[in-house]
């Protein structure tokens, strides 16, 4: 067991059956207080998560589930309130001496809230959807403004930013960090592998609903954060819905507007290509990723609508789920 700190580690997960085992097997005498929050699974994760010693935590079935909602069940099941809490998904595992590095960051640093570090795919080369999150995940080390869902967060943050927003559907990790980052607190990523992921994306449609989850989550939480992501969906509206849309005019009505549109396409592609390769990613696997950027505007637009047309009939934001 870590001889450091005083934490406890949320895990949340639905179904996630052997990588459960797996997760909660690389918290085994590294960590004193485990809680597995369980979001209406039918596999056998809740027998899972007793046999390993972990307190768990059923999440009332009648109320929309949401990450943030399992997260914050995590965190109020914590009896006392440890120094610090280290939050995972169910399909991740946690990589040796990750706890130890993240806990000494803290400890040296009063004014940083939360540490994360390098999260990468456990089977990236099964298929070209997991080797783009594989890419996805490699981000750079320093201070960042948000960060994923596998973070190390100090108890006193979290009760000071009153924990995750639980009415966002994806993308309720960046919004927690962009709160923690407005009430004065640092975070950062350090150069250390963190947790290993189990995207398990093998068809198509898997990553076609990833992403549009996405689109929902840049929508969702710019509404609440007018300033996040406001690039990336600018991008997403002129490559996603203003180009087909003009595609489309001109195919029907003024056939030489396509050339424009085929050009700056292509021109897109090219940079994209480039600034994977920058990145490090080899040319043929550049190429092929490129791609699928190119493509996943298109489902991010879907995304957006859909949050949109939810909003417009006051329906709930239930989850976008992909596997």
């Amino acid at each position: 067991m870590t001889d450091t700190a005083d934490i406890a580690v949320v895990v949340i997960g639905r179904n996630e059956g052997a990588r459960l085992v797996a997760s909660l097997a690389s918290l085994q005498g590294v960590v004193p207080r485990i809680v597995y929050v369980d979001s209406g699974s039918t596999d056998n994760s809740l027998q899972a998560a007793r046999d390993a010693g972990a307190q768990v935590v059923e999440l009332d079935l009648s109320v929309p589930f949401t990450a943030a909602r399992a997260r914050n069940a995590g965190f109020a099941a914590l009896d006392p309130v440890p120094e610090f809490v280290q939050f995972i998904d169910g399909d991740c595992m946690v990589e040796p001496g990750w706890i130890a590095r993240g806990l000494a960051a803290l400890a040296a640093h009063d004014d940083m809230g939360i540490v994360t570090g390098w999260r990468s795919e456990l089977y990236p080369d099964a298929s070209v959807y997991n080797g783009l999150a594989d890419f996805e995940w490699h981000r750079p080390a320093g201070d960042i403004d948000v960060c994923g869902g596998d973070m190390l967060v100090r108890s006193a943050v979290f009760l000071e930013v009153n924990g995750f927003n639980p009415g966002i559907i994806a993308g309720e990790d960046e919004e927690f960090c962009i709160r923690v980052g407005k009430a004065g607190w640092r975070l950062h990523r350090l150069p250390e592998k963190m947790t290993k992921h189990d995207a398990d994306m093998m068809r198509f449609g898997q990553w076609w609903q990833r992403a549009v989850r996405a689109g929902h989550a840049f929508t969702q939480v710019s509404r609440l954060h007018p300033e996040y992501a406001r690039r990336t969906r600018i991008r997403i509206l002129v490559f996603g819905a203003i180009l087909p849309l003009v595609a489309g005019v001109g195919f029907i009505f003024a056939p030489w507007l396509l050339v424009p549109v085929v050009l700056l396409y292509l021109l897109s592609y090219v940079r994209t290509v480039r600034g994977l390769q920058a990145e490090g990613l080899a040319p043929e696997k550049a190429r092929h990723q490129a791609v699928f950027l190119s493509l996943s505007k298109v489902p991010n637009v879907i995304g957006m609508l859909t949050y949109f047309w939810r909003r417009f009939r006051n329906k709930d934001m239930v989850l976008i789920e992909y596997k």
